[in-house]
């Protein structure tokens, strides 16, 4: 029946799918950067990106629906979702690549303008097309072509059956008069043909964006399909569409690198507030991932033994931990005391000197930033101090003869001019630092580095300085590892705590800096800066690894700053700029594209951040 149902509506589709003009083709990508800079501009969700949809294949209809869409035979209609405004690949649908352009610029003022996001997908794009055009009327003379060029091609009402001629003449009608039609009329019988699809607008979602941390559309199983057993399948991974914002980090395979690969895989994720026990398990276990090569629809099952730290090689805890408040943004709530977070300190570390390997930096970093040091100056006229002022002597003794009272002392006193300032710098210590970035480097090798230099520089300012890494398994376990704080020295038991350090769990980010901003506002400084050191964006094995988490570390970035402190980031992700700027701001962070360089540029980024 299905073979049957494919190949009527297969003849449906040639008829109707006449636009299809690739010598105009016009590519996302082209036009990706416009398109989100004008959703922005517009009013968009800010934290929505622009990203390319993918064809999805479950159920005859969405098949054919994707077919006709004017802009290739398995090209994905637009829509949106929670988190990505997901528009065609590619869009070929109209003569005149001018046409096809405006297209994708349409889409992304329509999608910015939806004002009415509870409303039926009907009365919903037609409100939005309305608002877009009343907000913007420089949009009316591109969408009036649009609407022309699309209903030339679309089958008139005459050639359909009645209850489908219905159809399109309303829909023609909301498309030339938005919010001028109230509903879409029914179809009579179960042979009726749905209405064709319109390019102008958003497809429907299966529910409502708000609220959603992902669109259900993306992980509807096959129709037909059913589980053997109730929670069973919760273990099991969705077949989804690899992106193509590969992680920079995942250079040459290695078998070692397993476990790090498994952080960049898509997976269905259990929530935390799910009662089902299996689906509790499902972020612990893992057992199986469903990878998709060159976004192929072939799937290959790989399981994944993540090798985690074992307890004995542990960090000891310090204290029965911290409960801290996360935001969740879809309630615009932030939740009190959501997530556990355990200081840790290193054991047994022992005692260690600098390797030898990182000397020769750390003595040309030492000089450098000793002019950086607080020096001593000479204070004039002082009523004591270790020497005579010559010039203030002079001058009283001038006052006294005038008949004048002298008003300032005759010595030099020596003062030390310090620098108020502290800095916490707070390093990413997830499981991903474990990819390989050389044949003898990882990132986390980079990272250590890193903070041993920035070490050696801070002594030389004498600036006052801590340093603490982190990894989470979930909000009930994030873990704060203290490697130096702000009243302990710098010395080998510090540097041994700093060598000791190793890939952790996953990227819990916004309670991390909530605890780092909590330590650091303590520090009686004029300036206190906030450094992040990364190579990702956050992630978690929960729904922390969907918009949750960009949206809850943004808002511990504001409570820091709305606390006088100045946060920073470092990344060396090369696809940082994506989400770094909406985190940070434009202005608050820095990708560095070669990782090996980063443990000689840390130090010099904090000369700069702490100019005067």
């Amino acid at each position: 029946m299905e073979e049957f149902v494919g190949k009527v509506w297969h003849n449906w589709v040639t008829r109707t799918a006449a636009g299809h003009y690739p010598e105009a083709a016009v590519k996302l990508a082209e036009v990706e950067k416009t398109v989100g800079i004008l959703f922005r501009a517009f009013g968009g969700d800010p934290g929505l990106k622009v990203a390319a949809a993918t064809a999805e294949t479950h159920g005859a209809r969405r098949r054919w629906l994707q077919r006709l869409a004017g802009t290739g035979e398995k090209q994905a209609l637009a829509r949106r979702d929670a988190e990505t405004l997901r528009l065609p690949p590619e869009i070929t649908a109209f003569p005149d690549k001018t046409l096809n352009r405006d297209l994708y610029l349409w889409l992304a003022a329509l999608a910015a303008s939806d004002v009415a996001p509870e409303q039926p997908w009907f009365i919903r794009n037609q409100r939005a097309s309305q608002a877009a055009l009343s907000n913007y009327p420089g949009l009316a003379a591109r969408y009036s072509r649009l609407v022309a060029a699309h209903l030339a091609a679309r089958i008139a009402p005459a050639e359909l059956q009645a209850d489908e001629a219905a159809q399109e003449s309303a829909i023609r009608q909301a498309l030339l008069e938005p919010a001028s039609v109230d509903g879409l009329p029914p179809l009579n019988s179960r042979q009726s043909r749905p209405p064709q699809p319109v390019l102008l607008w958003l497809i429907a979602a299966e529910a409502p964006v708000t609220g959603q941390v992902a669109d259900p559309g993306e992980h509807l199983p096959p129709e037909g399909s059913s589980s053997s057993e109730p929670g069973k399948d919760a273990h099991k991974a969705e077949q989804v569409e690899t992106p193509d914002n590969k992680a920079p980090m995942l250079a040459s395979f290695r078998a070692e690198s397993l476990p790090t690969w498994a952080e960049y895989v898509r997976v269905n994720r259990a929530y935390d507030d799910d009662e089902d026990p299996n689906a509790r398990n499902v972020a612990n276990d893992l057992d199986k991932l469903s990878l998709t090569r060159d976004g192929q629809t072939a799937v290959s099952r790989v399981k994944f033994d993540l090798d985690l730290p074992s307890a004995a090689e542990d960090d000891t805890p310090i204290g029965p931990g911290i409960a801290l408040p996360e935001w969740d943004y879809r309630k615009a709530l932030l939740l009190p005391k959501h997530c556990h977070l355990q200081p840790m300190i290193a054991h047994d570390a022992g005692r260690a000197a600098l390797p030898p390997e990182l000397a020769a930096t750390a003595r040309k970093l030492r000089g450098q930033f000793a002019a950086l040091a607080p020096q001593r100056r000479w204070l004039k006229a002082q009523p004591d101090g270790a020497e005579l002022d010559v010039d203030a002597c002079v001058r009283n003794h001038a006052d006294r003869h005038s008949g004048h009272t002298p008003e300032t002392g005759g010595y030099l006193a020596q003062a030390r001019c310090e620098r108020d300032l502290a800095c916490l710098l707070l390093a990413d210590l997830s499981m991903s630092t474990d990819a390989w970035i050389s044949d003898t480097h990882r990132i986390v090798d980079v990272i250590r580095d890193s903070l041993l230099l920035f070490s050696e520089a801070m002594t030389a300012t004498g600036d006052r300085f801590g340093i603490y890494g982190f990894s989470s398994l979930r909000r009930q376990n994030i873990r704060f590892h203290l490697l130096k704080d702000f009243n302990g020295r710098y010395d080998d038991a510090a540097r041994a705590r700093i060598l000791a350090i190793k890939p952790g769990f996953y990227t819990r980010m916004g309670a991390a800096l909530r605890q780092a901003a909590s330590i650091l506002y303590e520090q009686q400084a004029g300036r206190r800066l906030l450094l992040i050191i990364t190579d990702g964006k956050p992630n978690d094995l929960d729904l922390y690894d969907s918009r949750y988490g960009i949206e809850d570390t943004r808002m511990a970035v504001y409570e820091a700053r709305r606390m006088g402190l100045t946060p920073f980031c470092v990344t060396i992700d090369r696809e940082a700029g994506t989400y770094l700027p909406y985190l940070f701001g434009p202005a608050g962070f820095c990708v560095i594209r070669k990782p090996e360089e980063l443990p000689r540029r840390l130090p010099l980024l904090y000369a700069q951040l702490t100019r005067d």
